[in-house]
């Protein structure tokens, strides 16, 4: 009997189809070794500002910053206490306004804020008209109001200043009786201002003799020669003829001048020392620990340079350095105005959402922001001078922030960084690890450190555009 075999037809397999055929990858990976990638940090942000600092050695840990002498004192920012819907002055603040700058009588200083006044304000309201005699003294507690004054062609509202949370006006009625206001006060947004009428403050210098001899010593420095920067002048002769009589003249110097100590980021790394002793191929847990450590400190580092209350940039930023956006959101026209408040400014500092918030402004306009090139990256840039981002800058209840331009070196009189290299264990300018020792559960320590600090030479070497509004407008 014959049997055919069907062609094109396989032959029935005696294996299952379920039946693994080959080395699987999970067992596989037993004998196989991976490829890692070193240990990776999403905080590390580009960190400008420690890159464009000139920084400048300070061999003996302090600064000092000298100056000519100035009698003009800077205006700063009166603070308030609020309680529901009542607003009150802080009083030690007081001594903002420059009258009584130095005033050290904290009790009349107290009297003198409870004779202020609450006085709510709405949008477009006149708060002050000019050519009416200066009789009120204005603190702004919250809101923003703009000065209105005539220009040289007949322009009657013009917009000459903005003024804002802590500002002030008209103290120059504390010191000078009978004055007239040269500017109208117009509310931009709706707002709370305290005033303090005249009669209040002259009732109590009436009384107080020490108050009547802080002002007498306050109107004899303002009526000393100064330059336009309230320096002591340096008198001098120019254009003269013939055998004039030269001036005698010397440059004086502040007393006390400012001197900054070097602060420092600090902090204790652990390792145990079997994960030192075992676990250091292909990577060395030490360095790797120590390599994220640092890149935390300097972090760190910038973080309190643009906000330390002692020597950050946006805190100790002179108020007259200080102005307010017109509109809320950064426009060409805020960027102008800050530009020109300082020569040389080298860059401009800002969070990435003003950045943003700017580009809108400009794509509105039709403009179209130059890019340069910094350090081989190309960054946006206004008046060809770059707009470097920083997430330090903080943003206020997650729509205001603000906008640095700074003048550097200190060649140019402008900001500089501070710091100390050649310090023992040193494994980064300024930055060192030191071994601490090793603890009864052989737990290894490391301290590491970074020394910094910053300061301002002169008091337009830099600038802040205050209130910068970055919120998306509703399309």
């Amino acid at each position: 009997m014959t049997t055919e075999a069907t062609v094109g037809i396989p032959a029935p397999s005696s294996e299952p189809s379920d039946v693994q055929q080959s080395l699987a990858t999970a067992a596989a990976r037993n004998l196989a070794t991976t490829t890692k990638s070193e240990p990776q940090m999403q905080g590390i942000s580009s960190r400008w500002l420690l890159r464009m600092l000139p920084w400048v050695e300070v061999g003996a840990g302090t600064y000092r910053v000298n100056r000519r002498l100035s009698y003009a004192v800077g205006r700063g920012r009166v603070s308030f206490v609020k309680t529901g819907a009542r607003v009150k002055v802080w009083a030690p603040s007081l001594r903002e306004v420059p009258v009584l700058r130095g005033f050290e009588d904290d009790a009349l200083l107290a009297q003198l804020a409870d004779r202020f006044t609450q006085r709510d304000f709405r949008a477009g309201e006149v708060l002050v008209e000019a050519g009416q005699p200066i009789n009120e003294v204005f603190l702004i507690a919250h809101g923003k109001v703009n000065r209105i004054g005539s220009s040289k062609y007949g322009d009657s509202d013009a917009v000459v200043g903005v003024l804002a949370d802590g500002d002030h006006i008209g103290d120059e009625a504390l010191s000078v009786a009978d004055g007239l206001w040269p500017y109208s006060v117009t509310a931009a947004t709706a707002g709370t201002a305290m005033a303090l009428a005249w009669p209040a403050f002259q009732e109590l210098a009436d009384r107080s003799e020490a108050l009547r001899a802080h002002i007498a010593q306050f109107l004899s420095d303002a009526q000393q020669p100064q330059s336009k920067h309230g320096e002591a002048a340096i008198e001098l002769a120019a254009g003269h003829e013939g055998e004039h009589e030269l001036p005698g003249t010397f440059v004086d110097y502040e007393l006390e001048p400012r001197e900054y100590e070097l602060s420092v980021a600090q902090t204790v790394l652990r390792v145990h020392s079997r994960v030192a002793d075992l676990y250091n191929d292909p990577m060395n847990q030490v360095e790797q620990q120590l390599k994220l450590t640092v890149e935390a400190l300097r972090e760190r580092q910038e973080h309190e340079l643009i906000n330390n209350p002692e020597f950050g940039l946006l805190q100790n930023a002179d108020y007259d350095q200080r102005i307010q956006t017109h509109s809320g959101a950064p426009t060409p026209d805020d960027m102008d105005e800050l530009l020109s408040r300082r020569r040389g400014t080298r860059f401009f500092l800002a969070h990435p959402k003003a950045i943003a918030a700017f580009g809108r402004e400009c794509s509105a306009r039709g403009l179209y922001p130059d890019t340069v090139e910094v350090e081989g990256q190309r960054v946006p840039a206004w008046r060809g001078v770059p707009i470097l981002r920083c997430n330090k800058i903080p943003l206020v209840d997650g729509h205001t922030t603000s906008i640095l331009a700074m003048r550097i070196g200190e060649d140019k009189q402008g900001v500089i960084g501070l710091r100390q290299t050649g310090i023992p264990d040193e494994v980064e300018p300024g930055l060192n690890v030191r071994f601490m020792g090793i603890n009864e559960k052989a737990i290894i320590s490391y301290l590491v450190s970074a020394y910094y600090s910053a300061a301002i030479l002169v008091p337009d070497a830099i600038g802040v555009l205050e209130n910068v509004e970055v919120a998306r407008p509703r399309d």
